[in-house]
């Protein structure tokens, strides 16, 4: 939950972003939309604890992200929340196993929730190729780097899954394919899905469609 939210980011064009009042209820699918270079990202980074914000509350889970220092808000990001990247940010010599346990070296709860063979099951799961998990990820295609970054965000179940913009180079076939396998794994782990994008398409999908410039206000300002 977002609440009396105001962020600035310091510079010399200066951009600044106000929150009233956001939500996502527990299991619910909520795709945010707005153009590039509106907000979006940096509401992602509010939520997940990157950034934090001028004024306002940022509630994550039960916890007030403004009450915890940097190190206690990436401990909490890493436990709570999942985040699927919009280039992946996948390692390109480490295998696929090593990339979808990544999180899990920080987030001591998280790993406890793992099951040794969940990392394999995921790549099942999301239809990747059977003994996968031993090939690094520099070698996958696009797609693959694609659910491999699913994976990631995914294991250990942790109750938010953020994405940022992660079906903008697919076509629409493709992008059907991967948000119908996305939302399957959501389901059978009961988190919560929140997606940013300007693709006014992928909306049928999901419990909630916003326009980001229904909840928020932006400003820009040149010294």
């Amino acid at each position: 939950m977002l609440q009396d939210l105001r962020f600035t980011w310091p510079g010399r064009a200066s951009f600044g972003l106000s929150v009233p009042e956001f939500w996502i209820g527990q299991g619910q699918s909520v795709l945010l939309l707005g153009e590039s270079g509106s907000g979006k990202s940096t509401l992602l980074s509010l939520i997940c604890g990157i950034v934090t914000a001028d004024r306002g509350r940022v509630e994550v889970g039960g916890c007030d992200l403004s009450t915890l220092g940097a190190g206690a808000r990436d401990r909490f990001r890493a436990e709570r929340i999942g985040v699927i990247f919009q280039q992946f940010n996948l390692l390109p010599y480490a295998s696929v196993a090593d990339n979808i346990q990544l999180p899990l070296r920080f987030a001591p709860e998280r790993r406890n929730r793992a099951a040794p063979e969940e990392a394999a099951a995921l790549c099942a799961a999301l239809g990747l190729p059977e003994g996968i998990t031993g090939t690094t990820a520099g070698r996958l295609s696009v797609g693959q780097q694609q659910r491999v970054a699913v994976a990631r965000a995914l294991i250990g179940q942790p109750p938010l899954i953020v994405a940022d913009e992660p079906t903008s180079a697919l076509d629409a076939a493709a992008q059907d394919s991967f948000l119908g396998l996305l939302f399957d794994q959501i389901a059978a782990t009961g988190a919560s899905l929140l997606m940013v994008s300007h693709d006014e398409r992928l909306g049928a999908r999901f419990d909630r469609v916003l326009r980001l410039a229904d909840i928020a206000s932006t400003e820009r300002a040149v010294a």
